[in-house]
């Protein structure tokens, strides 16, 4: 019993103690342009902490209909706010900016396997977010 104990507490905590805290920057300008995430490319592992760092204000994080894994459930940050998303779901992680998103401020989080790659490339994007995208989708593994 005590010997199960400990398997399923090292099972538990030893997820929790290799987790990685990625950091994305909400940026004005960065080194692909104005109005990025950076970087907009983001490979994690279930367990990881994908947090968004305001650099600049008036930016946020929400996800993109049509682009999340199975039974994940949408999100919004506030404007201007740090925001960290938990990713335990495999699958891509289609990410914009409300407000500059037809500029193009769009981000892919690809977590262990892109279970739902076809789904997220079938989701129409607007502006500049199309042509942001192809080369995000070229990052996929």
């Amino acid at each position: 019993m005590i010997r199960s104990l400990a398997c399923a507490a090292s099972l538990l905590f030893g997820t929790a103690l290799t987790a990685e805290t990625i950091e994305v920057k909400m940026l004005n300008k960065g080194a692909e342009g104005t109005m990025v995430f950076e970087p907009a490319y983001v490979a994690a592992q279930p367990g990881d902490i994908i947090h968004f760092i305001s650099t600049d204000k008036g930016h946020n994080a929400e996800s993109i209909d049509g682009m999340l894994p199975d039974g994940v459930e949408a999100f919004k940050s506030k404007l201007g706010a740090d925001f960290e998303l938990t990713v335990e779901a495999e699958g891509l992680y289609g990410i914009k900016c409300t407000p500059h998103y037809a500029l193009g401020m769009v981000a892919l989080i690809q977590v262990g396997e892109a279970v739902n790659l076809e789904a997220a490339k079938g989701v129409k994007q607007r502006g500049k977010a199309a042509k942001r995208f192809d080369p995000l989708f070229e990052s996929v593994q």
